[in-house]
């Protein structure tokens, strides 16, 4: 079973009861900040016997004298027949109030402790919390995964609200809920009697020396050397039994004293079971730590955020599972394809490659990676791979590569087909490996190893193309990829750009439409975005969206996009004859690669023509001034510098640090970008010495240019390009 799926599981399962302890544990948090706040604390390093004698002054037939967890001094006494508790300052002995422990509280506490079953609910609260733990470490694990490592575990979230409020919640409060699980399980070993924690019994016979006055309890040197922070309780001896002694508790052990000589007669020292079970009951409580409590009443009532969302996320996920229709038999089958996806994009992708296949007369079979194996029917594997994290293969075939390797080499050619998004270091990093490992085992291949950028289905039908080549057969790939919920955008403000001889260009700014919280939880409407965000558009007349970067943030209340018409584009020539008040169907796509980290470091912003969209949205929300450098690259300043008014008031704001511009058709303009980089070559290698990140938008061909221009500034640092990638401080948003 993988991490995905104990996780999943348990959470539902379990999680409902998990609620229960969780509401319960934040209610009982109240308890310690509330004893807290009754009464004063008595002073840690005051002498036990200084206390005993202010209170025997004011309560002179007191019994017991308590320190509570929160600090406050407890005396116990009779009056008459009747028993009674009260408050005291530690300071004078002054009696301050009654003392009565809540029934609230106890209610609580044993739905807390044991659902209000007895013994079985204890066993069932221990199994609970074992439960939690392994919650606990199923969800760092795929944090970890999901996050793609260590490194980018404080990285922005993406998703629906309700993915959002999982991953975001869980980093702040997963150490703390993983905390209480383990003293939720030491605290259970002790009630159920899995460990013993008293040292023993009371001693039968204790040598009392009688026959002399009682020394009062200022004089007692046992005590006068003990401090009140580590009393427990002390038994005053009674007056009708002339044997009986002070009895101390503290969080060291227990101990008897002699009401006439003072002497300690017998001691028995805490165990260490004892030591962790009280150091178990204060983190899991929060008992004479009340800051503590407060934090774990914030935790407790977050496993209710945690279950609902949960159960949304695992609602959503249900409703996208991949379901393959056409599937022939595997031992019938002639082609077998095979996918591991950790989204579920991937499957669509082989349903169409699949749906291709069976016009030709070919009995396909498509199964999950982890499933890998061919039968005497096969004449072609194909396998579609998409890459996790830092190069993982998806959770659900985390163990395929393994097993493909222990399996002994067919005859039957082996394609593997990679999915992935170029922002990452590990392009495709899994699909390479397996590969790799195809081929080091002897399994041919029909095509070499192709990898798809951000599920390009343009990329998939040149490949198509490639293997209808090789099959000798007719086959055309047409994927409509699955498209997430969209919402309607209106556009609200255009700036038209005059492209002389060259495309027309427009920046198009669209509001940003409410959404209802329901619609946030199940990821409908337009999910959160950020500048270098991508959004895909749905033209009419196609079911195949266009993606464009975004300038713009939530924050910022608009989304605003820059287009440029593109010879015969279906999109780009409905967008740019949109007019005020039109609308387009639209979804977000994350681009997690292509975004800034928080860090003070510089950043260099290089990009050309309509390249400049997310780096003007980088430099909008620069609030808090980070260093800024852009440098940008076009024709004409009179006809493409896009965002142009924009960017000098960012520069005059300090959002902006320096501009760089390099436009290549009009005298003394510069040249080309790449251009520029090399006349600031000095500065570029200082700023890349200081830790800079450096983000590059544009075209293919400008790209390139520019990843040679800087290879040569930082050869003098002994630094590249590749180097600042596989650091992550480099990253390329291209068209």
């Amino acid at each position: 079973m993988t991490w995905k799926a104990i996780h999943r599981w348990l959470g539902l399962t379990v999680g409902s009861l998990a609620v229960v302890l969780g509401v319960t544990g934040a209610v009982l948090a109240i308890d310690p900040v509330q004893q807290a706040w009754q009464a004063p604390a008595a002073p840690g390093d005051l002498p036990v016997a200084t206390l005993v004698d202010r209170v025997l002054r004011t309560v002179p037939d007191a019994e017991e004298i308590r320190h509570l967890p929160s600090g406050a001094i407890v005396v116990f006494s009779f009056v008459g027949d009747q028993p009674q508790a009260s408050y005291v300052d530690p300071a004078d002995g002054r009696v301050l109030g009654a003392w009565q422990a809540s029934a609230l509280p106890r209610w609580v506490k044993n739905l807390h402790r044991s659902l209000l079953l007895g013994d079985a609910g204890r066993w069932g609260a221990a199994g609970i919390a074992l439960a939690m733990g392994l919650v606990c470490a199923s969800a760092l694990v795929l944090l970890l995964r999901r996050m793609g490592g260590w490194r980018r575990l404080t990285a922005r979230v993406r998703g629906s609200l309700a993915q959002r409020l999982h991953v975001v919640t869980g980093r702040v409060v997963l150490v703390v809920l993983s905390l209480t699980s383990l003293t939720a399980l030491t605290m259970s070993a002790s009630t159920l009697g899995w460990v013993a924690l008293d040292a023993g019994t009371e001693p039968d016979a204790l040598s009392v020396v009688t026959g002399q006055p009682a020394l009062p309890a200022a004089q007692l040197a046992t005590l006068q050397g003990m401090a009140v922070r580590d009393l427990r309780k002390l038994n005053v001896p009674g007056t009708t039994d002339p044997e009986d002694t002070w009895t101390v508790a503290t969080a060291q052990g227990q101990g008897w004293i002699d009401r006439y000589s003072g002497q300690l007669l017998a001691w028995q020292q805490a165990t260490v079971a004892q030591r962790v079970y009280d150091l178990a009951v204060v983190l899991h409580t929060g008992e004479s730590a009340w800051p503590w409590a407060v934090v774990l009443g914030l935790v407790g009532a977050s496993v209710l955020l945690f279950w609902l969302s949960g159960v949304v996320i695992w609602w959503q996920a249900r409703r996208q599972a991949p379901k393959i229709t056409g599937n022939s038999p595997l031992a019938q089958a002639d082609v077998l394809i095979y996918v591991a996806s950790e989204g579920g994009s991937t499957w669509g992708f082989a349903q169409t490659l699949q749906d291709a296949l069976r016009p030709l007369g070919l009995r396909v079979h498509t199964s999950a990676l982890e499933n890998f194996q061919t039968t005497a029917a096969t004449r072609q594997v194909f396998v579609l791979a998409a890459t996790y994290g830092e190069g993982q293969a998806p959770a659900h075939a985390s163990h395929a590569l393994a097993r493909i390797a222990k399996l002994k080499a067919g005859a039957v050619p082996v394609t593997v087909l990679g999915f992935g998004d170029r922002q990452f270091p590990a392009f495709c990093g899994f699909a390479k490996v397996l590969d790799q490992t195809l081929r080091a085992r002897g399994w041919p291949s029909l095509l070499p190893l192709e990898c798809i950028h951000q599920q390009s289905s343009q990329q998939f039908a040149r490949w198509g193309l490639a293997l209808a080549q090789a099959l000798g057969k007719p086959l055309v790939l047409e994927h409509v990829p699955r498209v997430p919920s969209t919402t309607t955008l209106t556009l609200i403000e255009r700036r038209d750009y005059n492209g002389g001889a060259g495309p027309a260009t427009a920046i198009l700014r669209f509001a940003w439409p409410a959404q209802r919280l329901g619609e946030r939880l199940r990821g409908q409407g337009l999910a959160r975005f950020a500048a270098g965000d991508l959004v895909g558009i749905l033209p009419p007349g196609s079911a195949v969206p266009r993606y464009y970067s975004l300038a713009s943030g939530q924050q910022d209340g608009f989304l605003e996009i820059c287009v440029r018409q593109m010879a015969g584009g279906l999109c780009s020539t409905h967008l740019l004859g949109l007019k005020l008040g039109d609308s387009v169907t639209a979804f977000i796509r994350a681009n997690p690669g292509f975004a800034l980290p928080r860090t003070r470091r510089p950043v260099l912003l290089i990009g050309a023509g309509t390249g400049v969209a997310p780096l003007a949205g980088f430099i909008r929300r620069n609030d808090r001034h980070r260093p800024m450098h852009l440098y940008f690259g076009g024709r004409d300043p009179a006809r493409d510098f896009y965002f142009g008014p924009d960017i000098q008031r960012w520069l005059a704001q300090g959002r902006l640090t320096t501009l760089h511009t390099a436009f290549s058709r009009v005298p003394d303009g510069g040249g080309y970008v790449q251009d520029a980089l090399r006349r600031d070559a000095e500065q570029l290698r200082e700023q890349v010495a200081r830790g800079a990140i450096v983000r590059v938008c544009g075209g293919r061909a400008m790209a390139q240019g520019v990843t040679e221009a800087l290879d040569a500034v930082l050869a003098p640092l002994q630094l590249s390009v590749a180097q600042l990638k596989a650091s992550e401080r480099y990253a390329e948003d291209i068209f």
